[in-house]
């Protein structure tokens, strides 16, 4: 008899994920890069016009490639790594790059899978009850990183927090449990500042929360705040967007005030972390601007908005990467 499978949190989403890096490698046999990159080094702006492609996709895609070990990079240039080549290129001789592009036309046809066994279904769910169930599974992937992202902040002294896109108070409620005489502003749309508010009832917290509703992508930020934090944010900007942010912080910011952003933060290879430079693709594929972003491109964006004192506080594992900076006193 087979051993049942051990279930847990983590197997059941690292099976949900594992299509990420089968389509990352479908993909790039799809386009040939194996080959193209078998000979010698590329740049993605060299090799963009061969296969006219968008330059910011192709150069997230080869780093996500390279993170993966498939491809090599060296002074922002690209190589099929080693043992790949004589797999993965198209005159190699050991290549099992036909059976890979089969693959890829199994991917279109087991995409169609649901529909083979029955119909769409309606799920009869409203807006709301989908940004319900999207908030509360950031709760449910938020808490059991909340605590001891807030030790190693360390709020000290802090007392009045702002929480920008706060959800349902997950990070907010960590905070206020570390630091008694703390008093927390969250902020977020309409919709989940309601259910922010039955989180912090149901916690017994909502006496020492602000809830204040507004867009931080349209509206200004509450102000006289000595502590700001931004979790899970700027991936979803551009790096315009996330100056616009940064400067709206500033102002919530009393002088002296602590900003602290908690992302993916990419080393200036642009692989590593390994989780960060595959997040990067979801951004490309949510078509929404975004991006993982390296520390010095975050200490830019802060340094243009005025802050100053700007490091990593926590180098990242898998969007945990802590970078702190202050308004000028």
């Amino acid at each position: 008899m087979e051993t049942p499978p051990d279930w847990t949190r983590e197997k059941l989403l690292g099976l949900a994920r594992a299509f990420q890096e089968a389509r990352l490698l479908l993909t790039g046999a799809e386009l040939n890069l194996f080959t193209r990159l078998a000979d010698k080094p590329r740049t993605a702006r060299d090799l963009a016009p061969e296969l006219q492609a968008d330059l910011r996709a192709l150069t997230i895609l080869l780093d996500a490639l390279t993170a993966m070990g498939l491809l090599e990079k060296r002074d922002q240039a690209y190589q099929t790594e080693a043992s790949a080549r004589q797999l993965l290129t198209s005159d190699g001789a050991s290549s099992v790059l036909p059976m890979i592009l089969h693959s890829a036309h199994l991917w279109e046809r087991w995409g169609e899978l649901t529909g083979k066994v029955a119909p769409p279904q309606a799920d009869g769910r409203s807006e709301e009850d989908r940004l319900r169930s999207f908030i509360g599974a950031m709760h449910v992937a938020g808490a059991p990183l909340a605590a001891r992202l807030v030790k190693l902040i360390q709020p000290g002294e802090a007392r009045h927090l702002l929480d920008v896109g706060g959800g349902s108070g997950t990070y907010t409620l960590a905070f206020l449990e570390a630091c008694p005489r703390m008093r927390a502003t969250l902020f977020d749309r309409p919709a989940v500042v309601a259910m922010a508010r039955e989180r912090m009832e149901q916690e017994g917290m909502l006496d020492r929360v602000d809830l204040v509703a507004g867009d931080y992508n349209r509206d200004a930020l509450p102000t006289g705040h000595d502590l700001v934090f931004i979790s899970a944010i700027i991936h979803q900007n551009t790096p315009a967007q996330n100056i616009e942010l940064y400067l709206k912080a500033f102002e919530a910011l009393d002088p002296g005030g602590r900003i602290v952003i908690r992302d993916h933060v990419l080393r200036e290879d642009r692989i590593r972390p390994r989780s960060g430079a595959l997040f990067a693709v979801n951004m490309l594929a949510a078509d929404n601007g975004g991006n993982s972003y390296t520390f010095e491109e975050i200490r830019s964006g802060l340094g243009r908005a005025g802050f100053d004192r700007i490091r990593l506080m926590h180098r990242d594992t898998g969007m945990d990467g802590l970078v702190e900076a202050f308004r000028p006193g």
